[in-house]
C-alpha cells in the first residue's frame, strides 16, 4: 500500500517531544509493511544529519522549509488581526502559522497522480493541507494527538491559560473548527476514550478509532535495582505550558512541605528547552533542571519516584507510560493518568492535591514493598498493552480500512 504521511513537526529524533514520539513510532511500523512517503517541514533546529537519519525510515522523504515571518506582527494590532483572520477563515492562527504553499502545491499534484491509496495527518495541525475532495481519490486519516478545543477548555477551567481573555473568545471558534475539519476525513484516530466521546459528539457519523500511545521497551528497559533514597523526577519537554505548570506546582507547593519531613528530598526536572519559569526553580533547595539529556531512561532509573503532577493537558501521557516501563513507581494526577486503568491491580498512586501528593510519596519513601509492587505491575501493564508494535498494528488497520480489534484494557 502507498501511504502519504503529513507531519508539520519534524519527527526525528523521536526524543524531542510527544508529537515526535507518536509520529515516528507509527511511521516506523507502517514502513515495515507499506511504501511510505513522509512530507514534513524543518526549522533552524533540524540538522542535516537528522534529515538523513529520518530518510532511512521511509521510501521517500519530502522536506519543505517552515515558513518564516508568519504571524510576525506583534502587539495589540497583531492580536486583533489574527483574531479577525480566525473569525473570517475559521482556521486558528497556530495552524496558518506553519502553512506552506509549496508543500500544498506538491501535495495536490501527488494526489492527482492517483498512485497513493491513503493520506494521514500526524496531528490535527496538518489538516489544512487535506482538501475535502481528496476523499474521492484516497482514504483520508487524521491522527488527533489531542483535541484543540478540549485542551483550550481545560486550560481555562484549571486557570493556567496564559491568555484567558483570548482563549475564551476563541473557544467556540475552536469547537466549530474541530467539527469542520474532522468532516473532511474518512477516519479519525484519537489517543483516549475521552477525546473519542468529544469528537463523536461533534461528528456522530465519523469512523473514530482509539489508539493510545506506546513505549519503546528497548529505549526504556526495566531497571535492575531500586535505588531507594528520596529522589523525585519529572520528565518532559520543558517549554510545554502544561509541563511548566506541573513542575511549578510541585516545586513550589509540594516539595517544600515534603522537605520538612525529608530534608534530603530532591526533585529533578528532566527535559529539553526549559523555559525561564522552569530555570528559576533550580535556585530553590533540592531542585535540579537538566535540560535535554542523552537518555531519559538513565535518569528515571536513578529516581525513587516519578511524579506526573499535570493539572491540564489532554491525551495519554508518554511520560507516565515511559516511567512505568522503566519500573519507576509513579505518583500522578488524574490528568497524568488519563486513559490508563491503574487502580485494580494498583499500578500507580493517584494524587491531585498537595496533601495527596505528600501522603502518596511518603508511603513510597517508607515502603520498599509498595515500590516493588508498583514497579512490577507498571512494567507488566505496559508490556501487555502499550507497546508501539501493538499500536502500530491498530494504526495499520485504520490505514488499510480494516476494523481494528476492540480496545480492551484491564
Amino acid at each position: 500500500m502507498k501511504i502519504l504521511m503529513l507531519s508539520a513537526t519534524f519527527p526525528y529524533p523521536p526524543s524531542r517531544g510527544g508529537t515526535q514520539v507518536r509520529t515516528f513510532n507509527l511511521l516506523k511500523h507502517l514502513s515495515q509493511y507499506h511504501s511510505v512517503t513522509l512530507v514534513t517541514q524543518y526549522g533552524d533546529e533540524v540538522t542535516e544529519s537528522e534529515v538523513e537519519g529520518l530518510r532511512q525510515w521511509v521510501d521517500q522523504l519530502m522536506v519543505f522549509p517552515r515558513p518564516q515571518g508568519a504571524n510576525s506582527q506583534k502587539g495589540v494590532l497583531g492580536k486583533v488581526k489574527r483574531f479577525g483572520s480566525f473569525l473570517a477563515q475559521g482556521t486558528p492562527p497556530s495552524v496558518l502559522h506553519s502553512y506552506s504553499h509549496d508543500l500544498q502545491q506538491w501535495l495536490d499534484a501527488q494526489v492527482r497522480t492517483g498512485k497513493y491509496e491513503a493520506i494521514t495527518c500526524e496531528h490535527s495541525v496538518n489538516e489544512i493541507y487535506v482538501r475535502p475532495e481528496f476523499q474521492q481519490h484516497l482514504h483520508t486519516v487524521v491522527n488527533v494527538h489531542s483535541s484543540v478545543y478540549g485542551s483550550c477548555h481545560n486550560q481555562l477551567e484549571t486557570g493556567i491559560s496564559e491568555h484567558p481573555v483570548r482563549d475564551r473568545l476563541n473557544l467556540n471558534l475552536l469547537r466549530r473548527y474541530e467539527q469542520r475539519y474532522c468532516s473532511k476525513f474518512s477516519s479519525i484516530v484519537v489517543t483516549t476514550q475521552d477525546d473519542e466521546r468529544q469528537l463523536r459528539a461533534f461528528n456522530p457519523r465519523s469512523s473514530i478509532a482509539v489508539i493510545p500511545n506506546g513505549v519503546d521497551l528497548v529505549e526504556f528497559p526495566y531497571r535492575i535495582a531500586d535505588p531507594g533514597g528520596h529522589s523525585l523526577i519529572f520528565v518532559g519537554a520543558m517549554d510545554n505550558l502544561q509541563n511548566i505548570d506541573a513542575v511549578r506546582f510541585f516545586g513550589l507547593k509540594v516539595l517544600p512541605e515534603l522537605q520538612t519531613r525529608y530534608p534530603d528530598a530532591t526533585f529533578s526536572i528532566v527535559g529539553s528547552k526549559p523555559a525561564p519559569e522552569v530555570l528559576e526553580l533550580a535556585e530553590r533547595p533540592g531542585i535540579t533542571v537538566t535540560g535535554r539529556v542523552p537518555s531519559m531512561a538513565e535518569y528515571l532509573h536513578q529516581a525513587t519516584v516519578c511524579v506526573v503532577s499535570m493539572r491540564t493537558g489532554f491525551g495519554i501521557k508518554n511520560k507516565t507510560l515511559e516511567a512505568m516501563a522503566a519500573g519507576v513507581p509513579v505518583v500522578s494526577s488524574d490528568r497524568g493518568l488519563e486513559g490508563l486503568e491503574v487502580d485494580s491491580p494498583q499500578r500507580a498512586l493517584r494524587a491531585n492535591t498537595v496533601e495527596e501528593y505528600l501522603s502518596a510519596i511518603c508511603r513510597l519513601f517508607e515502603e520498599p514493598s509498595l515500590r516493588a509492587s508498583l514497579s512490577y505491575q507498571g512494567r507488566r501493564f505496559v508490556e501487555a498493552h502499550y507497546t508501539w508494535d501493538q499500536m502500530g498494528q491498530r494504526y495499520e488497520a485504520v490505514m488499510t480500512q480494516k476494523q481494528p480489534e476492540p480496545l480492551h484494557l484491564p
